[in-house]
């Protein structure tokens, strides 16, 4: 049954929250102050009508936007959705007692998402690719992704649909990441299983038609016509198939450009979770870096790109666990500066062996303000002051949040965290 409310504010995941006689009521893509007219369906509702818009309101630009789950803030407007992502930001960090400046947020949405996973189902007897209905495995299928880059917006569902004709005689639901390297398109399918010899051939005379660069399942990799390359500095990199990559490029290299800005006088340094070496190749140019990650495909990628680049001070790789097995203190104490870029996650093992280091610099990256505060506070517990907070904003569109904070020791203010 339809009926009418009023959004009171609205949540960290972009929500508007309405009150209710039988508690908040949380309503995609609808904005603080608006009325509103909504079909519940538990404590969520789906929106009929906008029947007193905002002045904060635009129009989204993308026609899938009503109904598809990849965006989820499209209609607001700029400098709104700018202060809203940074007071989430602002909001975690008093959560967790931590005062800290928080400077401006950084566009880093660039020409669009470098990477795109799109998905194949197989309802009755039909195929349909696209991308998750909010709160629902239902596809949305769509013709073009407009805040992907150029070489994949239209590219990205043809390819998807290829791959889904190609095995669809087993009818297995299909995550297809495709991404958009210097040398064509990578693509990793996911949720297939083991192939059969004839599906294999399939898929190398697809990948052949379709131009891919390379072309796996589950990360095995059925042919690679050209290296996948990704330039990091000055260095190219080929990643292990179906790994992790920052959204997009200017969101890296803004990343990494902090990074190397509050490492720079850092002759010796540790990068943890290292991936395949966004940072430690950039990094490389001026200090001698010991790379840390748990996948030894990562660590190779990375030892192979260092080794094909001249002019790069050392960088050391070791695949290890860091969530069970961080570096000690010993460990850490060779070090004059160390870098974190965990999953969403956090590195709270490790943070609790920076807080009893003599480390005097650490520069945390992170995806998740929440685990970025509960980590930064281990580490203010143990005499680090958070010195800059810098918000990156490389997925635009989405409640996602890139932080990159600069902590140091051994100065005489005392760390600003409250009682």
């Amino acid at each position: 049954m339809a009926e009418q409310v009023t959004i009171t504010r609205l949540g960290a995941k972009a929500d508007g929250i309405a009150e209710s006689a039988s508690g908040p009521v949380f309503v995609p893509k609808v904005l603080t102050g608006e009325t509103v007219t909504i079909e519940r369906d538990g404590s969520h509702a789906r929106l009929v009508s906008v029947d007193a818009p905002s002045p904060e309101r635009e129009t989204p630009f993308c026609p899938y936007f009503d109904e598809c789950g990849g965006c989820a803030t499209q209609h607001m407007k700029h400098g709104f959705y700018q202060t809203w992502k940074r007071d989430i930001l602002a909001h975690t960090l008093r959560q967790a007692r931590i005062e800290a400046p928080i400077e401006p947020l950084i566009d880093a949405h660039g020409e669009g998402r470098r990477r795109v996973t799109l998905h194949v189902r197989f309802p009755e007897r039909a195929m349909h690719v696209g991308y998750m209905a909010p709160r629902s495995h239902r596809i949305v299928e769509i013709a073009f992704c407009p805040i992907a880059e150029p070489g994949l917006k239209e590219r990205a569902p043809v390819v998807a649909r290829a791959i889904g004709e190609h095995l669809s005689a087993a009818r297995k639901p299909l995550d297809v990441q495709i991404t958009n390297t210097q040398t064509g398109l990578d693509v990793d399918v996911r949720g297939h299983g083991p192939l059969k010899d004839k599906e294999r051939l399939s898929l190398i005379d697809l990948a052949a038609s379709l131009d891919l660069s390379r072309l796996s399942v589950h990360g095995d990799v059925i042919v690679e016509r050209r290296p996948p390359a990704i330039v990091m500095g000055r260095a190219s990199v080929v990643p292990p198939a179906g790994s992790f990559l920052q959204a997009t490029r200017l969101g890296e290299e803004t990343l990494a450009s902090l990074v190397t800005e509050a490492c720079a006088k850092t002759k010796r340094l540790a990068d943890l979770f290292a991936g395949w070496g966004p940072f430690s190749l950039r990094l490389a140019e001026k200090s001698e870096v010991h790379a840390v990650e748990f996948d030894q495909g990562s660590m190779t990628a990375l030892d192979k790109a260092f080794r094909a680049t001249p002019g790069l001070r050392r960088i050391a790789t070791e695949a290890r666990d860091l969530f069970r097995r961080p570096l000690l203190t010993p460990e850490l104490n060779a070090f004059g500066a160390v870098v974190l870029d965990p999953p969403r996650a956090g590195a709270e093992a490790q943070a609790k062996q920076l807080a009893v280091s003599k480390v005097p610099l650490v520069v945390s990256v992170s995806c998740d303000a929440a685990t970025f505060a509960r980590d930064a506070a281990i580490l203010m517990q143990g005499g680090y002051r958070l010195e800059r907070v810098i918000p990156v904003d490389q997925f635009k569109h989405s409640p996602h949040l890139e932080v990159v904070g600069i902590l140091r020791r051994g100065v005489a203010k005392k760390p600003s965290r409250r009682s």
